[in-house]
């Protein structure tokens, strides 16, 4: 998965991937922590929807989307139940961030994660 942190002005501030730093790790989560907070405004792109739960101790990524101040999310795939149910467009619309669905790219994502879904 990947994820892209733009800000209020259009300019990429980050990104990251699943795993990049951690065989634990998400994608939001390692673009984040390159963003730093701070991030009014800002628009973080993701290839998943981000995590509303999560099985690790680990802050679920809609939660540190809300703590960095970002306005827009705008993902492709919706969190498949293979770990957690998916609650994160949820969780981030109830906290009044914009949360923009591309279902027409879904396809697209879950291609290039067929080894999340067995099809690899």
């Amino acid at each position: 998965m990947g994820a892209v942190v733009v800000g209020a002005d259009g300019r990429e501030i980050a990104r990251g991937h699943s795993r990049e730093d951690d065989p634990s790790g998400h994608a939001e989560e390692a673009a984040l922590a390159k963003a730093r907070a701070g991030l009014a405004g800002a628009t973080v792109y993701s290839s998943l929807e981000p995590c509303g739960l999560r099985k690790s101790h680990r802050t679920p990524c809609a939660e540190l989307i809300l703590a960095s101040g970002a306005s827009r999310v705008v993902f492709a795939w919706r969190e498949p139940t293979l770990f957690v149910e998916g609650t994160g467009a949820e969780r981030l619309i109830a906290a009044g961030v914009e949360v923009v669905e591309l279902p027409a790219l879904a396809a697209r994502a879950r291609e290039a994660n067929a080894h999340l879904l067995g099809h690899a």
